[in-house]
């Protein structure tokens, strides 16, 4: 008995699940996906930082 027999031996045909975590262009949570979402966390960090900096320097000279 080859290994193909032994696996495939109690099967139905067909019987091929859905892959749980698809993998390509299309993956990914469904719904709409805002673009470059991390770019802008970081350039508004970037910019509460200065403010800060700005506030700092104005109230302690």
């Amino acid at each position: 008995m080859a290994d193909d027999d032994f696996y495939t031996r109690d099967r139905p045909p067909g019987a091929e699940l859905p892959e749980d975590r698809p993998r390509g262009i299309g993956a990914g949570p469904p719904g709409p996906k805002l673009p470059h979402s991390a770019i802008w966390r970081i350039v508004l960090f970037a910019v509460v930082i200065v403010v800060v900096i700005a506030f700092g320097i104005m109230l302690f000279p």
